[in-house]
């Protein structure tokens, strides 16, 4: 998998170690990582994972990117990159995303993707959901963005967070189409 580049995205919602396991098990499997986090999701990444969380998240990945930077190279559709994954993507980013306002380097970088017709993976975190939501996540499916809420896999039953988390990420990098099938699998029983 080398020389693969995969932009991550960490909005501000809960669910920030969904990020981090992405972020790891991209690197686990030889891929360049270009993050960008947005303030709130630094300050949940503290709140969530640890005091130490963004400092550590950082050390991983091969490029990190201000979120206020907008003349960063992953704002920019000639840059080679196998695609996004926002891990948690909060319902502010998806609605930027949704309307294409490219307000920042997260919200840009997505655009990209989506006019470059590159996989857009949104881990979309809120709950109950609004209409407004609905229609953001339908806009952006539209345009060719895959919403994969963080549901867990109940089947494979999980015994703890971190499994679910995991999962989750592993099932997000596979979606990507880069993976090669890191995700824990149904396993018929007869």
């Amino acid at each position: 998998m080398r020389n693969v580049r995969v932009i991550v995205g960490i909005a501000g919602a809960s669910g920030a170690a969904l990020g981090v396991s992405v972020v790891r098990q991209l690197r686990e499997v030889g891929a360049e990582v270009d993050l960008v986090a947005s303030a709130a999701a630094q300050r949940t990444l503290k709140e969530e994972v640890g005091p130490d969380a963004w400092d550590h998240l950082k050390a991983q990945a091969s490029q990190v990117h201000d979120v206020h930077n907008i003349g960063a190279s992953i704002a920019s559709g000639s840059v080679p990159v196998a695609g996004m994954i926002v891990a948690p993507c909060s319902m502010r980013s998806l609605a930027a995303i949704a309307a294409g306002l490219d307000d920042n380097l997260l919200t840009r970088a997505a655009g990209v993707q989506l006019k470059e017709r590159r996989r857009l993976v949104l881990l979309a975190r809120e709950a109950p959901l609004t209409l407004a939501h609905l229609r953001n996540m339908t806009s952006v499916t539209e345009m060719g963005a895959i919403v994969m809420p963080p549901v867990p896999a109940f089947y494979l039953n999980p015994t703890s967070v971190n499994q679910i988390v995991d999962q989750l990420a592993a099932r997000a990098i596979d979606v990507l189409g880069i993976g090669g099938g890191l995700a824990d699998q149904w396993q018929e029983t007869v």
